[in-house]
């Protein structure tokens, strides 16, 4: 599959449906403490597709959670059903979402394209290749592994920047470097509010 962004694959129908479900499904977790059931032979063949999606949560502008997948597992809308309610309580950087806080969460969620690897033969060569605003990345070395949204170059639009947040989050030092380090690409159709 091509990286180009995937616009167009769901339609404003299938986009509000997911937006939704991801809501019920946080909303059914804070009854019953699991992901709201998906009935597959109910889905239109787009939302029963095998994809990996993140799930983000924000209360007022700020983090309050981010769960996803970054291989197809299941479902889109299983998968969408799943990592929300993994986002809204078993993101370990956050306390589980308060009752009250569910019609405070903004919901975006994040449709990846199948992962590339990238070649290049040094950083610099690799930095070269980034396409801000866009690209995705998956880091790997040994055991050590972190991944980026493209919704983060909103805060780092520096891709040398980028590059060694995401080392970071690996649990890399910043300035890291070795001939061993495995880097993928993904784009990634982004489903919001103001999306649909």
């Amino acid at each position: 599959m091509s990286l180009r962004n995937t616009n167009g694959f769901l339609n404003s129908t299938h986009r509000r449906f997911l937006l939704a479900l991801a809501k019920r499904s946080i909303e059914y977790g804070s009854v019953h403490g699991r992901p709201i059931p998906v009935e597959q032979q109910t889905l239109a063949p787009e939302l029963s597709t095998m994809r990996a999606t993140f799930v983000t949560l924000e209360i007022l502008g700020k983090l309050r959670g981010c769960i996803g997948t970054l291989e197809a597992i299941r479902s889109l809308a299983e998968d969408i059903a799943h990592n929300a309610y993994a986002a809204a309580f078993r993101d370990p950087r956050f306390p589980p979402v308060r009752q009250w806080d569910i019609e405070r969460l903004d919901i975006h969620l994040s449709l990846l394209t199948p992962a590339e690897p990238l070649s290049f033969t040094s950083e610099d060569d690799l930095l070269q290749q980034l396409t801000a605003d866009e690209d995705g990345l998956i880091l790997e070395e040994g055991l050590r592994r972190g991944t980026f949204l493209p919704s983060v170059w909103e805060s780092l639009p520096n891709p040398r920047a980028f590059l060694q947040h995401l080392k970071l989050k690996a649990g890399l030092p910043k300035d890291y470097w070795s001939d061993s380090i495995r880097i993928y690409r993904y784009r990634t159709e982004a489903i919001d509010g103001d999306s649909t």
